[in-house]
This record gives C-alpha cells, sequence and structure tokens, in this order.
C-alpha cells in the first residue's frame, strides 16, 4: 500500500482498513506458531501497512491541530 492511496482514503476507510490488516496480522502470527504459515514477508508487510496508515492519521492530526 502506497502513501498516496493511503492519503486519499477517508477517515472511515482508513480506520476500516487498520482493523483489517491488525486483524489479519493475529491470524498471520498464529499460522505462524502453529508452523502452517507460508509467506513470513507477509508479516512484515502488514505491519509496514499498519505503520504507514498510523502515520498518515497522525499527520493530519498535527495538521489540523496546527491550523
Amino acid at each position: 500500500m502506497k502513501p498516496d492511496e493511503i492519503r486519499r482514503m477517508s477517515q472511515e476507510d482508513r480506520i476500516r482498513r487498520l482493523n483489517e490488516l491488525r486483524v489479519e496480522l493475529i491470524k498471520l502470527r498464529m499460522q505462524a506458531r502453529v508452523g502452517t504459515l507460508t509467506n513470513t514477508a507477509r508479516i512484515r508487510n502488514i505491519r509496514r501497512d499498519i505503520a504507514k496508515i498510523l502515520t498518515i492519521m497522525r499527520e493530519e492530526e498535527l495538521k489540523k491541530s496546527s491550523e
């Protein structure tokens, strides 16, 4: 997920996507513990996407507070 895509999303869409990614991350971590995870890089990518969304949300929050 690219930052431009995230910036074009509405706040509700970002929150919805963030929740979806968190649920998926939990499922992947469970698969990793059980030993059925095939694509281990997916965990890293999801963590990065979560961080991107949170960063952009924080940037916009700071922008609003400074105005």
